[in-house]
């Protein structure tokens, strides 16, 4: 289901002249730290591409990935020839000296006071995608604790339902040994993968978007997926984290589902069921 073509980072990253609105600031911000970042990090890492050709070319899509490292956030925009765009929490742009690069990758800001974070983050990735941009999300909410896959959150399902857009997962392989949880300096000259599936349709479940069964369903196969792209270890439970509920992405789960109605996973070394997918 991946494509297995590998480009560097500089050939796969090139930037359409429709994708930049001259009169916004922050888009020319996103692609000129595209521009100086692209060569310093091929110079720095050892970067390989894998089924980019999967990512629309145009139109919304969710990219749904694996959360391994805080460089994750900086290595797949890099690789994209479109930009994407995540939501972050709000602090990190109340202090100036951080601001600047949030906006500059294309990150939003979410306060998560009150009982309305959920709801704002949902009405933000909506307007990214209602708007036919890519929105990128973190399906597990939080980075995983050591390396291995957990279960995902059932926001990234109701983003794909409420607003009828393909989802492609993306697998980040690497990153957390180029800068592991905790470590500012990154270990230079690492190898990191990053793989991408075929657009995953649930257009099936469309007249079922607010079905707890089929919301968990969805998100099992986006899971399932990821991982066979990145070859982790599932684990059927959510990640737990100290800082855990800092990230945004945390604030999309709605009240917990009762149900599971997704495929079980496989006995070991057989392969994950196969999903729907567009071409």
């Amino acid at each position: 289901m991946c494509g297995h073509g590998t480009d560097d980072l500089t050939e796969r990253s090139r930037i359409p002249v429709t994708d930049v609105a001259v009169t916004s600031l922050p888009v020319v911000a996103y692609w000129v730290m595209k521009l100086i970042l692209t060569p310093i990090l091929r110079f720095l890492f050892r970067v390989r591409v894998e089924g980019l050709e999967h990512v629309p070319a145009s139109g919304p899509a969710i990219l749904a990935s694996n959360h391994l490292s805080f460089s994750d956030s900086i290595f797949l925009p890099l690789v994209l020839r479109r930009r994407v765009t995540f939501v972050a929490k709000a602090e990190y742009f109340d202090d100036p000296k951080t601001a600047w690069f949030f906006r500059a990758v294309g990150q939003i800001p979410i306060r998560r006071d009150g009982g309305t974070a959920s709801q704002g983050a949902l009405d933000a990735a909506t307007d990214v995608l209602q708007r036919g941009q890519l929105f990128g999300i973190y399906p597990e909410g939080t980075r995983s604790p050591d390396g291995r896959l957990y279960k995902g959150k059932t926001g990234i399902a109701r983003l794909a339902l409420g607003n009828g857009v393909p989802v492609v997962a993306v697998a980040m392989i690497g990153t957390d040994v180029a800068q592991p949880i905790g470590q500012v300096k990154p270990n230079f000259f690492t190898t990191i993968t990053i793989r991408f599936s075929e657009p995953m349709d649930f257009s099936r479940y469309a007249d079922r978007a607010d079905d707890p069964m089929v919301l968990r369903q969805v998100t099992d196969e986006i899971m399932f997926e990821l991982r066979r792209l990145s070859g982790q270890e599932y684990v059927h439970e959510y990640a737990k984290r100290k800082l855990a509920k800092e990230d945004p992405a945390e604030a999309m789960e709605p009240a917990p589902t009762p149900v599971l109605s997704g495929p079980p996973l496989p006995p070991e070394g057989e392969p994950a069921p196969q999903v729907a997918v567009g071409h």
